[in-house]
């Protein structure tokens, strides 16, 4: 493929609605335009996303973030060569929102249309910012996924490991709640242990006396509840506690994920690729200390590490619009059949991670 082409993109698989608009090709694309309105305040009120809430939000919001996306791209629905939309996984009235919209405008536009794997968009995005080459090692790690996966191509996707309930960011979220620290739980979390002692409390490194690269931080998460309890004033929590609490619940996530990132590099860097390359994506590579282990694990490999801006870390229609020109690309393009789906994991040959996140299914 020589030419370049404009691809819109559309997300609406949890409490983001986003569109986008980008010009290019695999490998040297560059974004345009990249709209997205989130619902926290719709969702503040009840410690989480509410489904319901978030389908009506999507379909008031498509339109409007489709609209916006092609003005600050200065085009016209008539300039775009083909639509891109997220088709799963995730909270399925949401990702049904946005299908239907896709499918509304292929249909008045006559472009063709194609249906993108949430997650090939996460794990694509390094492909988009910084052109990185096939084969690479991705660690997703979010609110709703935290996944190991060889990328080879587009779409040939290996995972080595992933959480087998809560995802990191589900964790932290769930810890900020337990701590009565404001939403999103990430950020607060991570500010309130630079305060904290990290050794006080001796929380749990789930999995790792087991071998593989599966996680699990469900476990964790009680422990914090129970060693919050245990240092409770009657109905209140010293600061100091809760300083120390995030900063030993955030230390061991730390500790799983270095350990676990290690076992999967010495996966990948067995089949001696030629440019070996972490790639992390995901809200939760915003982590200050969670990313500077895993540098610090790429320098001792000798692995370069990347990673997105946060913009493109979290869930955007960028990394959509990036993955349908990928399979388009391949000469893959959807009809109306295209289906929304709450479960779709980007290695079939693999046996399904269980649990379910706030982002929806695990895949």
């Amino acid at each position: 493929m020589t030419q370049d082409l404009i691809f819109l993109g559309i997300e609406s698989s949890c409490d983001d609605t986003g569109a986008a608009v980008l010009r290019g090709q695999p490998g040297t694309a560059h974004v345009l335009s990249s709209v997205v309105v989130g619902q926290n305040d719709l969702h503040a009120a009840f410690g989480g996303v509410v489904p319901e809430i978030a389908a009506r939000a999507h379909a008031e919001k498509l339109d409007t973030c489709v609209i916006e996306a092609l003005a600050q791209a200065g085009l016209t629905l008539a300039q775009v060569d083909a639509i891109a939309v997220t088709a799963g996984p995730g909270l399925i009235g949401g990702v049904l929102s946005g299908v239907m919209c896709a499918k509304g405008l292929a249909v008045a536009t006559g472009k063709p249309l194609i249906g993108v794997n949430h997650l090939a968009g996460h794990a694509l995005t390094p492909r988009l910012t910084d052109g990185i080459a096939f084969p690479y090692l991705m660690l997703l790690v979010s609110g709703g996924h935290c996944q190991f996966l060889m990328v080879r191509g587009p779409q040939d996707f290996t995972r080595l490991g992933g959480t087998i309930d809560d995802a990191p960011g589900e964790a932290f979220d769930k810890t900020a709640r337990l701590l009565a620290l404001p939403q999103p739980g990430g950020p607060s979390v991570e500010a309130e242990a630079l305060k904290g002692d990290p050794k006080r409390f001796p929380f749990p490194r789930p999995l790792l006396d087991r071998e593989g690269c599966d996680m699990s931080f469900s476990g964790l998460k009680t422990a914090l509840l129970r060693t919050r309890d245990s240092v409770m004033d009657g109905d209140a929590l010293r600061i100091g506690d809760r300083a120390d609490l995030c900063a030993g619940f955030q230390a061991a996530v730390v500790d799983v994920l270095r350990e676990k990132t290690r076992r999967a590099l010495a996966l990948y860097l067995a089949e001696s690729p030629a440019q070996p390359t972490l790639a992390v994506a995901g809200g939760v590579a915003a982590n200050t200390a969670i990313r500077t282990a895993l540098m610090d694990l790429c320098a001792e490999t000798g692995t370069t590490f990347t990673a997105p801006p946060l913009a493109l870390c979290t869930d955007n229609a960028a990394m959509i619009a990036y993955a349908g020109i990928e399979r388009f690309a391949l000469g893959e393009v959807d009809d109306m059949t295209l289906m929304a789906r709450p479960r779709w994991p980007l290695d079939t040959a693999s046996p399904s991670m269980l649990g379910s996140g706030k982002k929806g299914a695990k895949a």
